[in-house]
């Protein structure tokens, strides 16, 4: 019989599987993606579906359909096309690789918005990293994998 002196072993407490921030002082939440060179930092928070892309309009800075619908998948998905705004600071790389970096970073973001949406983003492949990079030239040859031509005579 335990008493008031005497106490219990205290339960263990469980680790989380993932570390997530919350929002900023402003209330944003931030998500970082990378792809090739370029590099996208996300903000996002609660609001009425603006997107701005390094101080442009979405459709202004993302001339290509496919980049837009790519972008505009995550928030289709999640269920978020029109209750948030995003913002977003895109650098480096070319069009396809600051598409594909906000892609990412706008995952990130949503997750650390709303974990319960992991399983979405998951299954849809908006938090894998694209790990591929240009390969670099090497010597004694034209290019990355392409040699000299060989002259037997």
């Amino acid at each position: 019989m335990l008493d008031e002196t005497t106490t219990a072993a205290p339960a263990p407490i469980a680790k989380p599987t993932r570390i997530l921030r919350g929002p900023d002082i402003k209330g944003w939440y931030w998500g970082t993606g990378r792809r090739k060179t370029a590099v996208a930092r996300v903000r996002m928070k609660g609001g009425t579906g603006d997107i701005e892309i390094n101080g442009k309009p979405f459709a202004e800075f993302f001339v290509e359909e496919r980049d837009r619908q790519n972008i505009l998948a995550v928030l289709d998905k999640t269920g978020l096309k029109g209750k948030v705004d995003v913002k977003v600071n895109a650098c480096g790389g070319g069009t396809t690789g600051q598409t594909g970096a906000t892609l990412l970073g706008l995952g990130r973001a949503v997750l650390s918005f709303d974990p319960t949406l992991e399983p979405i983003l998951r299954e849809h492949d908006f938090l894998t990293r694209d790990a591929r990079k240009v390969e670099r030239k090497k010597y004694g040859q034209s290019g990355a994998r392409r040699r000299y031509q060989f002259s037997k005579r």
